[in-house]
């Protein structure tokens, strides 16, 4: 195994003492789950180690930040081991000590990982079995096992437990992924929701962020910022920071900085210093950019097309065009950014709160210039993520001050420069062309999607003339050949992509349910062959009791679904619309998921609603105010995240899918919020909405319209 790998096994063996050691070993390819466009790298290792003292420590590298799988990954191997959950101890997301991993994001840990992780398990068993059956005398078949404790069927007496086998033992087994795992009718553990191993530390304040780390002799820092993206410094006078007491000066390579051993006098040396600064002219706004999106964009490129469009389209009774816009959208962790970086004889350490360990360790190696073997990524909890906590500029600042001064450095962004220094979810435009026959059936769908990206673009109706197309960004949102189409930094934000195609795709299909004089469940199951989002659908109605009728009834019921991260996800919403101000009140929300089997029913629960809640964000208020690469949003003042009395009543209804593998919890129920208020709203209005955000003034503006009109 090379050093940017991870930790070779003999070295791993030795760090971890006695004990059972289970290496998981996948080929390329073979870490695929459900999803063919993801798979693990191939040097992919999952380690688990049985100790003397009976107590399994697992080893992801995977990170916690609020969504759960710190104990949903100690629940899948208490699982296939046959270990009481209590005696499991997790360690994730350090470099050192875990498997080598892409990152957490994507909804990706239990579908992609959880495999891996139960293989290893399963595999763990069957050789503690095998030596218990050579310590007792007797055929594995005469065993049993059951909170790690090895007897004899039919004589408890003669019992072992797996602490005594791994006794003064280093096993090493390679894992294949045909490793026998259990059945879902044989879960005793998957399934449940036991109290949250992370619970009693996060109630009681005693958790750990990377913000509290803490290091002997450390620094705190403090960096001089721009005061728009793309501006170029003219002058500058550090004379008035320098010479206070106890202030370390750094000005090396753009960056500029002020350390202190108190972090307050490092904030008051950063006030002395003088800079001059040429802001270049800004050319778009959020009411221009827009038109610049798909003005610069690249050529399209087609994802899928069926049939002949051109002739749908001039045969169609009726065509629909409408174009769909939302704006950029901050990620607003209530959790800035933080690092502590320490380096002592050449190894450099670094404490970040970062989703990708791992991608970090080895930005960190080439910025420092090391060899990844002599970088170490530690991350703690994390205050949230959503995203935004992927490109860790923070542990690269913190990293190359503890290189610069030979001390350890903590870098921690303020709100200010956490929105400043923020990866947006990327302002997008969808145009869509749709038509349907005189019998209402969908004949025609022409889709074209600027800047959001493909996740979620392919609408899952069947449609006999359809052409999907694509430009401007990756599937998770980054920009890839055109740096400079947005005034600064975009990257992935929670379902990136899939939020804006929903919105889109699900507000085209409801208007033309109504242009049909349709209902709109009947209208989609009237298009839908899929058996598994037929279920959903129906489970969601069943349990919202909708009522069919031809939008806009007045009612205020909306209806949205969408296929994403594996899972099939239907969500039904009333809501209560002020017509005289535009005011949107979300009264209830109803949410279906199919995500296979579930590890957690309630930590899958409570996902959904989080994703809900949060959805409310982009759906009623988050857009960026900016002017050019000047960011005008800087803290919750002006950019408002969703309130707790915004959150309606949620019901979520986990449609029983045991035959499929578990799928995608944390991101599926947020794409769909977007389009169902949308919905929702103009089963109200009347008022059909384009933009996200639907703020009251849009809506207001978009209610006085159609009385105009």
């Amino acid at each position: 195994m090379s050093p940017s790998h991870g930790m070779s096994r003999r070295g791993f063996l030795h760090l971890v003492g006695g004990g059972i050691v289970v290496f998981v070993g996948l080929a390329p390819g073979a870490g695929l789950s459900q999803d063919a466009s993801r798979v693990y790298p191939e040097d992919f290792n999952a380690y688990l180690v049985i100790g003397k003292n009976g107590r399994v420590t697992v080893f992801s590298g995977k990170i916690e930040m609020g969504q759960g799988v710190l104990t949903s990954q100690a629940q899948m191997v208490a699982e296939e081991l046959d270990v009481a959950l209590a005696s499991i101890d997790m360690v994730l997301g350090d470099t050192d000590k875990c498997p080598a991993d892409m990152g957490t994001f994507g909804s990706l840990t239990t579908r992609m990982f959880g495999p891996a992780l139960r293989a290893a398990a399963a595999q763990a068993r069957a050789e503690l079995m095998a030596l218990a059956a050579q310590k007792l005398g007797v055929p594995p078949d005469r065993l049993s096992v059951k909170d790690g404790i090895v007897s004899v069927t039919g004589d408890p007496t003669r019992r072992v437990s797996y602490g005594e086998l791994s006794a003064g033992a280093s096993i090493a087994r390679t894992v294949q992924t045909k490793a026998f795992l259990r059945s879902a009718s044989e879960f005793q553990v998957i399934g449940d929701s036991p109290k949250r191993l992370d619970g009693l530390e996060k109630v009681t304040g005693a958790s750990i962020y990377a913000a509290d780390i803490r290091v002997r002799g450390m620094l705190y820092a403090r960096i001089l910022r721009p005061p728009a993206h793309g501006a170029t410094l003219l002058r500058l006078d550090t004379s008035g920071a320098e010479h206070l007491p106890g202030v370390t000066l750094v000005n090396r390579d753009g960056l500029i900085a002020v350390l202190h051993a108190d972090p307050e006098a490092a904030e008051q040396a950063l006030a002395r210093i003088s800079a001059q600064w040429q802001t270049p002219e800004a050319t778009v706004d959020p009411e221009s950019i827009y038109d610049r999106l798909v003005s610069q964009a690249d050529p399209l490129k087609t994802l899928t097309h069926r049939g002949d469009v051109a002739a749908a389209r001039a045969s169609a009774a009726r065509v629909f065009e409408a174009t769909y816009q939302k704006g950029y959208v901050a990620h607003a962790a209530l959790e800035p950014h933080a690092a502590v970086a320490e380096i002592k004889e050449g190894r450099a350490t670094v404490w970040a709160s970062t989703q990708t360990p791992f991608p970090t360790r080895d930005r960190i190696a080439k910025t420092l210039g090391l060899d990844p073997k002599y970088v170490r990524v530690i991350t703690p909890f994390l205050g949230g993520g959503f995203g935004g906590k992927s490109a860790d500029g923070q542990a690269l600042e913190a990293a190359r001050l503890a290189q610069i001064t030979g001390k350890a450095v903590q870098v921690a962004w303020t709100r200010a420069e956490e929105f400043f220094n923020d990866t947006f979810d990327p302002a997008s435009v969808v145009k869509v062309v749709s038509g349907i026959e005189a019998d209402g059936r969908i004949s025609l769908w022409d889709y074209v999607v600027y800047s959001a990206g493909e996740r979620g673009a392919l609408a899952c109706y069947d449609i006999p003339n359809a052409r999907f197309r694509s430009t401007g960004s990756g599937s998770y949102g980054a920009t890839v050949s055109q740096p400079t189409l947005h005034p600064f930094a975009v990257g992935p934000w929670r379902g990136p992509g899939a939020n804006m195609n929903a919105f889109a795709i699900e507000s085209q299909i409801d208007m033309m349910a109504s242009a049909a004089g349709d209902d709109p469940l009947a209208f989609r199951l009237r298009h839908l062959t899929d058996t598994r989002m037929r279920r959903v659908l129906q489970a969601a109605a069943d349990a919202f009791g909708w009522q069919a009728a031809v939008p806009p009834s007045r009612r205020g019921f909306g209806l949205a679904c969408n296929i994403d991260a594996g899972t099939y996800v239907a969500t039904m919403a009333e809501v209560e619309v002020n017509h005289a101000n535009g005011q949107v009140k979300v009264v209830r929300m109803v949410c279906a998921q199919d995500m296979g089997i579930v590890v957690n029913p309630e930590g899958a629960k409570m996902q959904i609603e989080g994703g809900i809640t949060m959805g409310l964000g982009y759906t009623l208020a988050e857009e960026l105010r900016f002017l050019g690469g000047d960011i005008l949003d800087q803290n919750f003042g002006t950019y408002e995240i969703p309130r707790f009395s915004w959150v309606p009543r949620i019901e979520v209804v986990l449609v029983k899918n045991d035959d499929l593998a578990p799928q995608g919890g944390g991101e599926p129920p947020i794409t769909t919020t977007g389009a169902v208020i949308a919905n929702a709203i103009f089963d109200a209005t009347g008022a059909r909405m384009f933009r996200l955000p639907m703020t009251a003034d849009r809506v207001n503006q978009a209610i006085t319209r159609l009385s105009a009109g």
